[in-house]
């Protein structure tokens, strides 16, 4: 299980150089701080049943997030087309 958070580690991180590279900066950073701790978390040794449990809270507070951004901060019909 430690081997498949240092793969979401390499994923976000490709995502975080993206971005970068896009000049989205502020989104850089948040996939660079979730890569950090994604690879933190590789090398802790936890037993599976906790890193489910980590895995189980970060899916919540990220739909938490995503939800309250979609509802609160988005402006209805900017997308562009």
């Amino acid at each position: 299980m430690d081997r498949m958070f240092r793969v979401l580690g390499f994923w976000t991180g490709i995502f975080a150089v993206m971005f970068y590279l896009g000049d989205m900066k502020t989104t850089s950073l948040l996939f660079f701080g979730q890569t950090g701790f994604f690879v933190f978390l590789s090398y802790l040794k936890l037993s599976e049943r906790m890193y489910i449990y980590v895995f189980g809270a970060y899916l919540t507070i990220f739909f938490v997030g995503f939800t309250y951004w979609t509802t609160f901060m988005m402006v209805p019909g900017q997308g562009g087309h």
